[in-house]
């Protein structure tokens, strides 16, 4: 029993680590986004991350020698959603809209994959989930409600919603890739990875070109690319295997939380009580979502 406990109580601390980690980057992203395009600097820190990941993949290069051409076409499906959309959307976003209203319509997608999933897996949700989507629709009411005039910000919410679709995509697209556990989370996380990093990066040089690259811009997304993504993928992977679905999934959603905090003290975005208060009530609508029975 001490041994569980102690497991248990190194994955939460694990898990708690990330989702701080994963917060912290969406301060360095929308400081640094002043002096790097989005495309290009998205496409660096991910493709710099798939070559960490470079090691543990040539480990198991005879997994990825088994994989067959429906694996490697859901594969690339994964990469180009979760990262060359899904990442690239929010780099984009952030440069034209508040982190923390990003965070909160991002955070729409756990409500949006739920509803999908009514007419694609035909799950009904239940009476706590409903109460969840009513919670979080409230919450998220209340926060523009009580917040600024939003005028002016209509590209970034636009870019939002797109880059929240997106997000729900892959979601979808991860839980289909990763049915039956026959691939490990290491190489379904480098190769897809590596193919949504690249193709990132190649749009990014095509649209935006090759920007001057401070030493200090270097720093950060070699500090994003290691640790924050490298890193914090693997740190995440390992507490999963202690951690419940639910319990992941709260630990997660505290980033809408972590993020309103950041962005408050180092971004200078600050909410107003009612906003913070539509904000928990949106944070504790999420985590009622994805409760299963």
């Amino acid at each position: 029993m001490p041994n569980t406990t102690h497991s248990r109580t190194r994955a939460l601390l694990q898990a708690l680590l990330v989702t701080f980690l994963w917060s912290t980057s969406w301060v360095l992203i929308k400081r640094t986004l002043t002096e790097l395009p989005p495309l290009i600097f998205a496409g660096l820190r991910y493709t710099l991350a798939a070559v960490v990941l470079l090691p543990g993949l040539f480990r198991r290069r005879a997994e990825v020698r088994a994989l067959t051409r429906a694996d490697w076409l859901r594969l690339v499906a994964l990469g180009l959603v979760l990262y060359t959309l899904t990442q690239g959307g929010q780099f984009v976003t952030l440069r034209h809209l508040e982190a923390v209203t990003f965070s909160l319509v991002l955070n729409f997608t756990s409500v949006l994959v739920a509803l999908a999933g009514i007419l694609t897996l035909h799950e009904l949700p239940g009476r706590l989930q409903w109460l969840g989507i009513a919670l979080f629709g409230t919450g998220a009411l209340s926060y523009f409600w009580g917040g600024a005039a939003m005028t002016g910000r209509g590209l970034g919410l636009v870019l939002a919603c797109l880059t929240m679709g997106a997000n729900a995509g892959a979601s979808l697209l991860g839980r289909w890739v990763n049915r039956g556990q026959r691939l490990t989370p290491l190489v379904v996380t480098g190769t897809s990875m590596g193919v949504g990093a690249v193709v990132m990066l190649v749009l990014g040089l095509v649209i935006e070109g090759w920007p001057s690259i401070s030493l200090r811009s270097w720093a950060v997304i070699l500090w994003l690319a290691v640790v924050n993504s490298a890193l914090a993928f693997t740190l995440w992977n390992r507490s999963l295997a202690v951690l419940s679905a639910v319990e992941s999934s709260v630990i997660n959603n505290t980033m809408l939380i972590q993020i309103a905090v950041l962005a408050w003290a180092f971004l200078g975005e600050r909410p107003t009580p009612v906003q913070v208060g539509g904000l928990v009530l949106a944070t504790v609508g999420v985590v009622m979502v994805q409760v299963r029975k």
